[in-house]
C-alpha cells in the first residue's frame, strides 16, 4: 500500500496485535480474509486482537504524550513552553497552528488505527463460531470485549471530534467499504452513535468488581464515565461548519439526562470513592501500584519503554530536573494567575503547580512566575533515574472526581440550580482539597448561575494538568472569555493591582552551600515548598506568597527572585513570539487544522473552520 493510499483512507495497515502475554505486545501484521477469520475462532484469541485496540491509545502519538499533552494546551491554567512556532507543539498551544505543523498528523492517523482495529473486533465477534459452539463462559467473554471494543471506538471518535470537529464516521473495516474516500461526518451523529455504543457496552462489561478488572482495562464504571463526558459534549458548545460559528447542540436536556444518569448509576454502586489523599492519587500512577479507593477507573497504561507502548508523561512535562539522576525537561509552564486561583489552604496548589526546578546538584531552585512549571507528574516519583524518557507513568483518563463534578453539573442544568446530592458531590471533592483545614472549604451556591460558575473554578482546580480545561471550556463557550480574562488577570498581576495587590514583587530564598541537596522526593508537594529557606520578614512561612514586600534590599546570604516582577507586557499580548493565546480568534482557533497530508490524500475531505 503506497502512502498516499495509506493517508487517504486514514487508517493504519489492516491488522491486529498478538501477544505472548498480557504486557508483550508485538508488531502489527496484515491479515487475509482468511487469517482475520482465525484471529477471532477462540476467546484467546478474540482477546489478542482487543489488545491491540487498546494498543492504539498508548504510546507517543495518543496518550503517551501528544493527545493528553501537547495538543491540549492552551486554556486558563497552562500553556506549552517556549516561544511560538506554527509547526510544532508551541504553534498549538499559541492557536497558531498550520495545517504543516508536525503534531498534527500521527495522532489523526494513529487514531483512526485504532477505529480500523477496534471495528475488525467489532465485526468479528458476533459472527465468531465461538458464539455456536463455545462454552458459555467463552461467550460471555466474547461480550466483554466486544463493549471493550465498542468502548475504545467511542473514545477515539470523541478524541478526534474534540480536536477536528467533524471528522470521516467509519463503523466498519476499511476492506468492506466501497469507497475509501470519506468525506466528513457531522459530529452529532457520530456523537449520536458512539452515545448508543457506549449504552449497549454497558449491559456487556462488568463492574471492576465483577470482573477483576485494573484501572488499565475498561469497567462498567469506565463505559458509563465516558458516555457522561460525550453527552456532555453534545449537549455543549462547538465550532460548526455552517455557519462557522460556536453554537450549542440540539436537544441538550436530552444529553444533560444522559450525564446525569451515567454517573449517579457509578456514584450509587459503591464501586469507586474518592481517594483521601489527592497527592497520593497521583504518586500511584508512577510506581504502578493500587489505588485501592478506585478513583482512577480508567487509566491508559505505559510500559515498555519505548515510543510505541510507553509514555512520556513525567519527562515533557512536570517538575523539571537538571540534575542526571532524574533528567527532564519541563515542557509546560503554569501561567502565573493559576496558582493565586487556588487558596493557600487548598493543597492541590502545590501539586499541580511546581515553582522550584531542581538543580544539578539536587537543591530546589526557586523559579521566577513565568517559569513555574504543572507539577502532577515528576519522574522523580518513579523509580527510573538517569536520561531515560519512558517512564511508565499511566495516565488517568477518567477519574471518580470528574463522575462527581460532572454529575452537579448535569443536575444543575436539568434542576434549574443545584439540589443537596449535587452539592454533597461538589462538597467531597473540594473537602479532600482542604483535609486538615475543613473550615476554609466556602460557602457553595446554590442558584444556577453562581452554582455554574463555581463548577467551572472548581474544575479547574481539580484537573489542572489532566488535558481537560481547554475542552471544558470550548463546550461551555468560554474559551475566548476565559482567555481576555487571563489577559487582564495577568495585567493586574503586574501591577500588583485588585486580587494580586498583596502578591510580592520579589522573594528571597537562600540555596543550601553547594554539597547539601535538599530535594526529598518522599516528602509531600507541600512539604517539598516549606522546606525551602525563604526570607519571611516576621511572617509565616506559608503566607509569603500573600504579603507585599517590606524590603528592597536583598538579605545577606539570600537569592532574590523576581515574582510580580518577572510579569511582563511582552508575556500577556502584543508579542507574536512570547505571549499567551497571540494567535487565539474567535470561531476559528477552537479547533485544530488537520494535517495537510490527510487533506492531500483524500480529495473528499475539506480543510474548513478559516484553515
Amino acid at each position: 500500500m503506497n502512502k498516499n493510499k495509506f493517508l487517504s483512507i486514514f487508517f493504519s495497515l489492516v491488522g491486529i496485535v498478538s501477544f505472548n502475554s498480557c504486557s508483550d505486545y508485538l508488531d502489527v501484521e496484515n491479515l487475509s480474509n482468511t487469517a482475520e477469520k482465525q484471529q477471532f475462532d477462540s476467546a484467546a484469541d478474540t482477546f489478542s486482537a482487543l489488545v491491540g485496540v487498546y494498543n492504539s491509545i498508548m504510546g507517543d502519538n495518543t496518550y503517551g504524550q501528544r493527545m493528553n499533552l501537547i495538543l491540549t494546551q492552551a486554556g486558563d491554567d497552562l500553556r506549552t513552553s517556549g516561544d511560538y512556532n506554527a509547526n510544532d507543539r508551541r504553534g498549538i498551544s499559541c492557536f497558531g497552528a498550520v495545517p504543516t505543523n508536525t503534531e498534527l498528523l500521527r495522532p489523526f492517523l494513529d487514531t483512526y488505527a485504532g477505529i480500523e482495529r477496534a471495528n475488525l473486533v467489532i465485526k468479528n465477534i458476533p459472527i465468531s463460531p465461538v458464539y455456536q459452539t463455545g462454552s458459555e463462559t467463552d461467550k460471555r467473554l466474547m461480550d466483554r470485549y466486544l463493549g471493550e471494543a465498542l468502548t475504545l471506538r467511542a473514545q477515539f471518535y470523541y478524541d478526534l471530534i474534540k480536536n477536528w470537529g467533524d471528522v470521516p464516521f467509519q463503523e466498519i473495516p476499511s476492506a468492506d467499504l466501497s469507497s475509501v474516500y470519506l468525506p466528513k461526518t457531522d459530529r452529532d451523529i457520530i456523537y449520536d452513535k458512539i452515545l448508543d455504543d457506549l449504552a449497549k457496552a454497558a449491559t456487556l462489561v462488568p463492574w471492576r468488581s465483577e470482573g477483576g478488572t485494573t484501572a488499565q482495562r475498561i469497567s462498567k464504571a469506565a463505559v458509563k464515565g465516558l458516555r457522561a463526558r460525550i453527552a456532555l459534549a453534545r449537549a455543549g458548545y462547538s465550532l460548526r461548519r455552517n455557519p462557522q460559528l460556536m453554537m450549542q447542540g440540539s436537544n441538550p436536556q436530552k444529553y444533560y439526562q444522559i450525564a446525569y444518569d451515567e454517573c449517579k448509576d457509578i456514584i450509587n454502586s459503591g464501586q469507586h470513592s474518592l481517594n483521601p489523599s489527592y497527592e497520593g492519587l497521583f504518586r500511584t500512577l508512577h510506581t504502578n501500584s493500587q489505588d485501592t479507593s478506585n478513583e482512577i477507573i480508567f487509566a491508559v497504561g505505559a510500559f515498555g519503554g519505548n515510543s510505541r507502548t510507553d509514555s512520556k508523561i513525567g519527562y515533557y512535562n512536570g517538575l523539571r530536573h537538571d540534575d542526571t539522576d532524574w533528567k527532564s525537561s519541563g515542557g509546560i509552564n503554569a501561567i502565573p494567575t493559576y496558582f493565586y486561583e487556588f487558596s493557600k489552604y487548598d493543597l492541590r496548589r502545590d501539586v499541580n503547580i511546581a515553582i522550584f526546578r531542581v538543580s544539578t546538584s539536587k537543591q530546589e531552585d526557586l523559579q521566577t512566575s513565568i517559569n513555574w512549571n504543572d507539577g502532577k507528574f515528576r519522574k522523580s516519583w518513579t523509580s527510573i533515574t538517569g536520561t531515560s524518557q519512558n517512564l511508565g507513568i499511566d495516565w488517568p483518563l477518567l477519574r471518580y472526581s470528574d463522575i462527581l463534578l460532572m454529575y452537579a453539573e448535569a443536575d444543575n442544568e436539568l434542576h434549574n440550580g443545584a439540589s443537596q446530592d449535587a452539592m454533597n458531590a461538589v462538597l467531597a471533592v473540594r473537602q479532600r482539597a482542604y483535609t486538615g483545614n475543613l473550615g476554609q472549604v466556602g460557602t457553595i451556591p446554590t442558584d444556577k448561575i453562581g452554582f455554574f460558575n463555581y463548577i467551572v473554578k472548581e474544575r479547574m482546580l481539580e484537573f489542572g494538568g489532566e488535558g481537560l480545561r481547554k475542552y471544558d471550556l470550548i463546550r461551555w463557550n468560554l474559551l475566548e472569555a476565559k482567555i481576555n480574562e487571563t489577559r487582564q488577570k495577568l495585567t493586574n498581576f503586574m501591577n500588583g493591582t485588585g486580587a494580586y495587590a498583596n502578591v510580592p514583587e520579589y522573594i528571597f530564598y537562600k540555596k543550601p552551600s553547594s554539597s547539601v541537596s535538599n530535594y526529598t522526593p518522599s516528602k509531600t508537594a507541600q512539604q517539598n515548598v516549606l522546606d525551602i529557606d525563604f526570607y519571611v520578614n516576621g511572617i509565616a512561612k506559608a503566607d509569603v506568597f500573600y504579603s507585599p514586600n517590606q524590603s528592597v534590599a536583598t538579605p545577606s546570604g539570600y537569592t532574590k527572585i523576581n515574582w510580580r516582577l518577572a510579569m511582563t507586557q511582552a508575556y500577556i499580548s502584543g508579542d507574536p513570539i512570547k505571549s499567551y493565546a497571540y494567535y487565539f480568534q474567535p470561531n476559528k482557533k477552537e479547533l485544530l487544522p488537520i494535517a495537510l497530508d490527510v487533506i492531500n490524500s483524500n480529495y473528499n475531505l475539506t480543510q474548513d473552520y478559516g484553515y
